[in-house]
């Protein structure tokens, strides 16, 4: 009557699989709305399973059907959560060794000399005028960087002043810069899916979102209180003091090159 004696290796991988699957999309949707409509996914998924099994055909038809056409929304109700999951797996590829010689992905970090964004984070504290921005190191932002309006200058104080300036048409979201350019303005960062106080602004929830999924660092200056934040591998230090900044910088370039040489030297030693 039951095939259980016949489960072969191929099957428990194939079980292993879908665990596993499921696992990390439970992960990925949790501490999110879309939590609710996962579980009512598997719900729908399982009643399928039971009735083919009982041979119910009426009902396996009509759920068949459903899951047929919701495949596709699933695509429209998950997208941020989709394309979180892609940039997680992008980001881990993006670590391997090995691809990165296939690619020619640079594992250098970017350092330079920050002095004008340093002044220009310095005064915008000041004055309390909220800033985003955000130094990037391997991680592509591409995605990123076409939701803003493209600026393609050299990184100056009075530039980033205006671009933050409260009154500017480019004040809200991010500035992406990527070694002394500032890249583009007006940049939609995701928001964090981590568990945050309900008193965490706009900007910080973004500067988590973003450093979630890359290894960029992100600056943020509070419009309240003109306090100034460091974003980084998913965690939000505050309070940096305008002149202990440039060493916060410095320290995470740091730690991301010894990352980086670490991994390297763990690949090849394999």
């Amino acid at each position: 009557m039951f095939d259980f004696i016949n489960i072969g290796i191929i099957d428990i991988i194939d079980i292993v699989a879908i665990a596993l699957g499921l696992y990390y999309i439970y992960k990925m949707a949790r501490g999110s709305v879309a939590i609710n409509i996962l579980l009512g996914i598997i719900f729908i998924i399982v009643i399928w399973i039971v009735a083919n099994a009982l041979n119910m055909e009426l009902v396996s038809s009509v759920i068949g059907g459903i899951i047929n056409v919701g495949v596709i929304a699933l695509f429209i109700l998950f997208q941020p959560e989709l394309r979180q999951f892609l940039q997680n797996v992008g980001r881990a590829q993006q670590q391997n060794n090995f691809l990165r010689k296939i690619f020619g992905s640079n594992e250098k970090a970017i350092s330079y000399d920050n002095t004008q964004l340093l002044n220009a984070i310095t005064e915008m504290s000041e004055s309390k005028t909220g800033a985003l921005v955000v130094l990037t190191q391997n991680s592509d932002l591409s995605l990123i960087i076409d939701t803003g309006i493209i600026v393609d200058a050299q990184v100056s104080t009075p530039l980033l002043e205006n671009l933050f300036f409260k009154n500017s048409p480019l004040h809200d979201g991010a500035v992406i810069i990527n070694g002394d350019r500032i890249v583009a303005a007006r940049c939609v960062l995701p928001s964090t899916q981590q568990k945050v106080p309900k008193s965490t602004g706009m900007r910080h929830r973004a500067a988590l979102g973003i450093s979630d999924i890359s290894d960029v660092i992100v600056i943020v200056v509070s419009e309240e209180t003109g306090a100034i934040s460091i974003a980084h591998e998913g965690v939000l230090r505050r309070g940096i003091k305008p002149e202990e900044l440039r060493d916060e910088i410095t320290r995470y370039y740091r730690r991301f090159r010894q990352n980086s040489r670490k991994k390297a030297k763990d690949k090849s030693q394999q």
